[in-house]
Order: C-alpha cells, then structure tokens, then sequence
C-alpha cells in the first residue's frame, strides 16, 4: 500500500483567537486603504460598462485571434471567439467620446484594416447610459448576494454568526475591488462574475467553520467560545488549506491558458482565493467572537 503525502499536518494545534484583535485591525486597516482607492481612484471600466462597439464577424477558415487583436492594437479591441468552429468572433472596441460621424470613420478603418475576407454579421454601439445603468445594477448584484448570504446564514446559525459572515464576504469584495484598481484590471462583466463567484467561495469556507463551531459548541459545555473556536479551525484546518491550494492551480490555468479575456476573472479569483482563506478560517471567527460575546 502507498502512503498518503501529507502536505499539512491533519490535527493541529493553534491556538488563535487570542489574537482576534490583531486580525481584525489588519482587516480594517486593509478595508480602509481599499475604501479610500475606490473613492480617488477611477476603475479600468471595460466596453460593458462604458459604452463601445460590438462587432460580429466571420473569418474564412479558423481565425488568428492573436494576430486580429494586433492589427486592431490602436482601436483596443476586445477579441472573444464565439461557437465551436473558430470563425466566429465578437469583436468589442471602446467608444470614447466619439460622435456618430467618428464612429463611423473608426468602423470604416477597422474594416479596411481587417480587409475584404471579414464577414460583418452584426454592429452594434452601447451608449454610456447602457454602461451607467450596468455598473449600478452591477453594485445592487454584489450588495443583493452579500445580504442573502447573511441571512442565509442568519437562518441556518443565529445573528453573531451572520455578522460575522457579511463582514467578511465586505472585506473579500472590497480589498479586491482595491486590487482591480491598484493593477487596473479592466472590469467587465468577467471581472463582476469573479467577484461573485470570490463571494460564494470565501462563504463556503465559513460555513464549514461555523458548522464545526456549532457543533463544538453543543459537545463541549465546559469550554469557553474563545477555545471552542480555536478546536474548530483546528480540525477544519487541513481541509481549508488543501481547498485553497487545489482552487488555486486550478485558477492557475486560467490564468496561464485562459488568454487575454480571461486574464481578469482568474487575477480577482487568485487574489480572492488568498484573502477569502484568511478572512474565513480568522476574521469571520474572530468577529464571531465579539459580537457573540456582546449579544449575550
């Protein structure tokens, strides 16, 4: 018989939450430089947001994506390959503050620059009232998924338990918000879904924390919240870790396959992955604490 490789110890012995007050001023302090970039420092918004040209077009045979987006590099195109035979492309350029009669002289030049063999299936131009629209219907979808969880997780646990699930699904959207803007990662509807997507797994991991804690909590009557807590991450732990570390290769090939496209959902969700570890197995425990502690 082979032996297991044990990459993390399967019982550890951490003993934690006497430094709940660290980890929540360290995610303070990270939520509040965060806070402050999105209020000074515009987004990278992409076409869905701002406005732009969505072209359609077939190519004769499989198209060269790369070799497209090369040609367009002046226009910054956003090339994404459409069907399963590879001919088929949505081509998406930035509007800017042209006018119709500009729009229409870029269009001409783009399709002299493609030249004769393009296909042109559909054309269609997304006013910035389009893009306003998304990006606050976009806010309420992230705002509408962080409430839903805590009373989600309000109903399944009691209130403490909620808080401390909507601070930390706050502090994972939020920081990586501030990354999207500290590396100006374009942020389309890609972007949006990884921020969703970043929220359903930092939450899974808490739920599975917050089930051991309450389990923890109706065995041992003589232990303390603080050392209830403690046993929990601690029997959790391996799990958490060996979740992380397999999301994150496979977010890794994404990242080193996926293309240009989609560069942005798998930089958010490599990023989420890191800070939704932290703030599920420390920070949702360490708010658990104190709100628990006060609500008595």
């Amino acid at each position: 018989m082979f032996k297991l490789i044990k990459l993390v110890p399967i019982q550890t012995h951490f003993s934690v939450m006497k430094y709940n007050k660290i980890f929540t001023t360290i995610a303070g302090l990270f939520v509040i430089a965060s806070l402050y970039l999105i209020a000074t420092k515009p987004f990278n918004y992409g076409i869905d947001f701002s406005g732009g040209i969505l072209m359609e077009v077939k190519t004769q045979g499989v198209a060269n994506i790369e070799q497209i987006r090369n040609d367009l590099h002046k226009f910054s195109p956003e090339i994404q390959s459409e069907g399963t035979t590879g001919d088929l492309l949505s081509i998406r350029l930035p509007r800017g503050n042209k006018n119709e009669a500009e729009i229409a002289i870029m269009l001409n030049e783009v399709k002299q620059t493609l030249g004769p063999t393009i296909e042109y299936r559909n054309t269609q131009i997304v006013g910035p009232k389009v893009g306003s629209d998304l990006v606050k219907n976009s806010v309420f979808a992230v705002l509408l998924s962080v409430l839903a969880i805590s009373l989600y997780i309000w109903a399944r646990f009691e209130l403490p338990f909620a808080v401390g699930a909507g601070l930390s699904l706050a502090h994972d959207i939020i920081l990586a918000l501030g990354m999207i803007i500290i590396l100006r990662i374009e942020f389309d509807l890609t972007t949006l879904a990884s921020l969703l997507t970043l929220a359903g797994y930092s939450i899974n991991d808490t739920v599975v924390i917050y089930d051991c804690i309450r389990e923890n909590l109706k065995r041992y009557k003589n232990k303390s919240l603080s050392e209830i807590i403690d046993l929990s991450i601690n029997e959790t732990f391996s799990r958490t870790i060996l979740t992380g570390i397999t999301t994150i290769f496979a977010v890794l090939s994404i990242l080193v396959f996926g293309g240009e496209v989609l560069r942005g959902f798998s930089s958010v969700m490599l990023f989420g992955i890191i800070i939704g570890t932290y703030s599920s197995t420390l920070l949702s425990t360490s708010s658990l604490l104190m709100f628990k502690k006060q609500m008595k």
